[in-house]
C-alpha cells in the first residue's frame, strides 16, 4: 500500500534496495511512477524526490515522455537544467554568470525602451531598499530577467531562467540568507542597489560598454562575497 507519510529519505532507501533486488541491467527502463510508488511504499511526489536524489548521483537518468533508465545518461542525452544547477557550485554559477550576463546588459543598451528603462530602474531601487534576504532576491530576480527580456533572444532568456533555477534550492536559500546577514542586511541591499542602478544608468545612456563593464564590476563583487569568503551559493 502507498504510504504518503514516508520521507524522502526512507523513499531513497528503499528505491536503493528495489534497484538491487530487481538486478536492472544497463539502461533497463524502470516501472512508471503509478507503479513503482505503491511498490516502494509512498507518493508519487515522495517518489519523484527520490529518484532526483539517484539521478544526481548517476544512478539514473530521465527522458521525458519516456521515462526513468537505469545507468548513467547516455552522452548523446542532455542532461536536465534542474539537475545542471544542483550539481553547479557557488563559483560555476558566478563564472557562468560573468561570462553571459556582461554582454547581455551590453545588448540591452542598445535595445531598450524608455518604458523598460523605467521598469528596471524601480526594479533597482526595490532591491536597494530591500528589507530581508527574500525581498533582495526577488528584486534582484526580477533585475536581471528583465534586462534578458529586453534582447528578445528566447535563448539568451532561457540562460537565464536556468541560472535563475538555483534560486529555488534549499541550501543555496539559507547560503545566502547567511551571505546577506554577514554583510550586513541594509549595507548589502544598498551596495548592490547602487549597482544595479549603476547598471540602468548605462543602458539609459545607450552606452553598451559601460553596461557591460558595470554588470562585470556587480557580478565580480557579489563572487568576491559568496565564494571568496566561502559563504556559498549567490544570487546577484
Amino acid at each position: 500500500m502507498p504510504g504518503t507519510r514516508l520521507s524522502a529519505n526512507d523513499a531513497t532507501r528503499r528505491l536503493r534496495a528495489h534497484l538491487r533486488q530487481r538486478a536492472y541491467g544497463p539502461q533497463d527502463k524502470l516501472e512508471p511512477e503509478r507503479v513503482l510508488a505503491p511498490r516502494i511504499g509512498c507518493s508519487r511526489e515522495t517518489l519523484r524526490a527520490a529518484l532526483d536524489v539517484l539521478e544526481k548521483e548517476g544512478l539514473i537518468w530521465r527522458h521525458v515522455g519516456q521515462g526513468t533508465f537505469v545507468g548513467p545518461r547516455p552522452a548523446h542525452e542532455p542532461i536536465r537544467p534542474s539537475v545542471l544547477a544542483e550539481m553547479a557550485s557557488a563559483a560555476d554559477v558566478l563564472d557562468a554568470r560573468l561570462l553571459i550576463e556582461p554582454p547581455i546588459a551590453g545588448e540591452a543598451a542598445l535595445r531598450a525602451t524608455p518604458n523598460e528603462i523605467a521598469l528596471l530602474r524601480a526594479d533597482a531601487l526595490r532591491s536597494s531598499q530591500a528589507p530581508d534576504w527574500q525581498a533582495y532576491e526577488q528584486a534582484d530576480d526580477a533585475f536581471h530577467k528583465g534586462i534578458a527580456r529586453i534582447t528578445g533572444n528566447p535563448l539568451l532568456i532561457a540562460f537565464l531562467d536556468v541560472l535563475s533555477s538555483v534560486r529555488g534550492r534549499a541550501r543555496w536559500q539559507r547560503q545566502h540568507d547567511l551571505a546577506f546577514r554577514r554583510a550586513r542586511k541594509k549595507e548589502y541591499a544598498a551596495q548592490q542597489g547602487r549597482m544595479h542602478l549603476a547598471i540602468v544608468d548605462a543602458i539609459a545612456a545607450r552606452d553598451p560598454k559601460a553596461a557591460h563593464r558595470a554588470m562585470f564590476d556587480h557580478l565580480s563583487a557579489i563572487r568576491s562575497i559568496m565564494v571568496h569568503e566561502g559563504a556559498g551559493q549567490a544570487g546577484g
